[in-house]
This record gives C-alpha cells, sequence and structure tokens, in this order.
C-alpha cells in the first residue's frame, strides 16, 4: 500500500491525549485498510505528523476524523526511500510517538544541507566537460564528511547539488564547516589541480517534514536551495532557525542570517524566480516588487551574497536554463525565452560565459538532444 504522511496543528494537547488518539486509529484501522505507524511531535510549534500506509489519503484521513475527530490539516504521499533518506531508521518508538537517540521527543526537523561544487577549468580549451558535473574527489569529501556526521546522502534532486540530511542541528553546523575547511585546504595546497579548481557554496535550512501545503520537506529543501544559492563564492549561509537551536559559536565562522536577513531572501528569490520568463524584468521591477530603494537592494543583496541584484538575477536565469536543460524540458531556444532571454545568441553567449561551453554542445554531451 503507499505510504502517506499528514499534518495537525493542535493550540494545546498533552502526549497521554495524542497516545490514546494514536490507539483509537489502530483500533478501527483495519475496518478501513489503514495502518498507523508513528508520529512526531512538536509541542512548541503545536504540530503532529503521522506516518500511515493507506488505500489513498481520504481513507486515511477519515480514520483520524471517525477515531477522534483530528482532522489533518494535509496529507501527502511519500516515498517509502525518500522518508526513510529523511527522517532516518531506526528510532526508537513509545506508543508510537517517536523519540530521538537521547530518549526525548523527536519533534520532526531535520536540518538540510546543500552543497553545490562547480568545476571552473578551461572547458572551452580543453573539451572536458565532465567539470560540469561534481569533480569527483571533492565530491567524495563531502560524502565522507556527511556520513561522519551521521547525516544521510541525498543526490539529483533535479540539479547536481548534493544534499546532507541530518537529524541534529549541531552534527549539520559541524559537516558544513569540517567540509568548507577541507575544501578550502585542498583548493589552496593543489592551486594547479584540476580536481581542486572548483567553486563552491553551500545553504543549510531547517525545516518540518510538512507545512499546510506544502510536500513533503519541499518547503525545507527549497530554503536550503535557495541559500546555497545566495551564498558567496566558497561561502555557507545558515538559516535563520538553526541559530534558535545553536548558539552562534557554534555556528562561527559560518554566516547565520537574522530574521529579517531570511524574509529578505525569500521575498528576493519569490520574486526573482516568479519572474525569470519575463524578459524586461531587471533591477527597477525587483527594487519596487520588494518595496525599498535601488541602492538599499544593492546594499543587502551585496552583503548577502557577493554579488549586485543584476548579477544576481542573471545567474538565477543561468542556474533555471540548467536546470531545464537536465530535465529535457525542450531545445536552446525554447530554453531560452523560458528563461528570459529571447535572442538565442545572447542566451547561448551568457552561457558559455558561465558554464564554460555552448548550451547546445552541453545538451548533446549530457545526452539530451
Amino acid at each position: 500500500m503507499p505510504l502517506y504522511m499528514d499534518i495537525h496543528k493542535f493550540g494545546e494537547i498533552s502526549i497521554e491525549e495524542l497516545k490514546s488518539a494514536h490507539i483509537a486509529d489502530k483500533s478501527i484501522q483495519d475496518q478501513y485498510g489503514v495502518k498507523y505507524h508513528q508520529f512526531w511531535v512538536n509541542k512548541e510549534a503545536g504540530m503532529v505528523f503521522c506516518l500511515m500506509e493507506g488505500p489513498d489519503k481520504e481513507t486515511c484521513a477519515l480514520v483520524h476524523q471517525l477515531a477522534h475527530g483530528n482532522v489533518a490539516c494535509n496529507v501527502v504521499e511519500v516515498e517509502p526511500g525518500f522518508f526513510k533518506l529523511f527522517m532516518g531508521d531506526g528510532l526508537p518508538v513509545e506508543h508510537g510517538m517517536v523519540q530521538n537517540d537521547y530518549g526525548s521527543t523527536d519533534p520532526g526537523y531535520r536540518h538540510i544541507l546543500v552543497i553545490d561544487i562547480l568545476g571552473i577549468g578551461y572547458i572551452a580549451r580543453s573539451n572536458d566537460y565532465k567539470s560540469l558535473w561534481v569533480p569527483l574527489h571533492s565530491k567524495n569529501l563531502v560524502l565522507n564528511s556527511i556520513a561522519r556526521f551521521k547525516g544521510r546522502v541525498i543526490e539529483r534532486l533535479g540539479d547536481d547539488s548534493l544534499v546532507g540530511i541530518f537529524n541534529t542541528a549541531i552534527n549539520a553546523v559541524r559537516c558544513a564547516k569540517d567540509i568548507q575547511h577541507e575544501l578550502l585546504e585542498h583548493m589552496k595546497k593543489s592551486p594547479g589541480d584540476q580536481d581542486w579548481n572548483i567553486q563552491f557554496r553551500m545553504g543549510l535550512s531547517t525545516g518540518h517534514p510538512l507545512t499546510e501545503t506544502g510536500g513533503f520537506f519541499s518547503e525545507a529543501l527549497t530554503i536550503a536551495r535557495r541559500l546555497c544559492l545566495s551564498a558567496k563564492e566558497n561561502g555557507v549561509l545558515v538559516s535563520s532557525l538553526i541559530s534558535e537551536v545553536c548558539t552562534l559559536e557554534d555556528i562561527s565562522p559560518l554566516r547565520a542570517l537574522s530574521p529579517s536577513e531570511d524574509a529578505f531572501v525569500h521575498n528576493l528569490f519569490e520574486l526573482t524566480e516568479s519572474n525569470l520568463p519575463n524578459k524586461s524584468f531587471n533591477v527597477d521591477h525587483l527594487s519596487r516588487a520588494m518595496g525599498v530603494s535601488r541602492p538599499q537592494l544593492y546594499r543587502k543583496t551585496l552583503s548577502l551574497t557577493g554579488r549586485s541584484p543584476i548579477d544576481l538575477i542573471s545567474a538565477l536565469r543561468m542556474v533555471k536554463a540548467m536546470s531545464l536543460m537536465k530535465s529535457n524540458f525542450g531545445n536552446v531556444s525554447e530554453i531560452a525565452l523560458e528563461v528570459g532571454y529571447h535572442n538565442p545568441s545572447y542566451f547561448a553567449k551568457c552561457f558559455q560565459k558561465n558554464f564554460g561551453c555552448p548550451p547546445s554542445e552541453f545538451m548533446r554531451v549530457r545526452g539530451f538532444s
């Protein structure tokens, strides 16, 4: 049967009440072909997440309602392997409630580290298009570090980023610091080595399995990716939510955002990404939509990302173009239009400047044309 997860939002509810509700679910589940497995409780946020199997999400929601009257805010189907990578395996369960390794209630938070590494060799001269993949030595370094800090790896979520999932924020932070230190050391020691001629960025965020409208960890992944794209070259951006559970001393020297900076990055990406197909979208449009002056937008964007607003818009257009190519969206002209370039030749010029090869050649080598 398919696997589902749901989210409930409560004002005040006790652990004993939740355990009783789980027993009530199990008492009638067989009548409807549903099997309730376990649940996670975040008392501070007033959220409960339930894991179950059933014929469809409507039936799973109905059993909840009939058993104890609680109605789920959202129910989504979850791929079992994906679920295991995010939530982990083998955690203790007491009367259906998941606990963490330390014996306390597991609130369902998971901490997501997105690592983007790009080879920056002279691709056009060497025709070594493999450098558009994550270089092997740096990839292995990242994978080893994630494993060492008890993380789980997710690869190929629509791009070539590496993603580490951690049960604890402190392990996620320590892993990010370790990766940054090791990559920089290798780059410093081997300046002429093509394997270490790289650029990297990392973003670290935290989130619940579900929101009231999103898919399984979709919001948390989006935030972590945006932080990764926003980070300065060879830098790490850390969500303000991480600073709520780790001290600034733990996080240092990584760059931790304040809540207002988090909100700024969110708005910046929401507005920019929704307008990428609009060829006339520019910094003036963005500053008006953000409600700040052009100088303010420039200062804030440069401070956070190391790039001007126009450079960031161009970078996001190129990232989107690369993603569309890897998903076999269409030909070069169609992809150019989708990211706001009405002149395919100019788009090809910008793409080659960013990635070192023409888009048509990249698609041919990757097998998408």
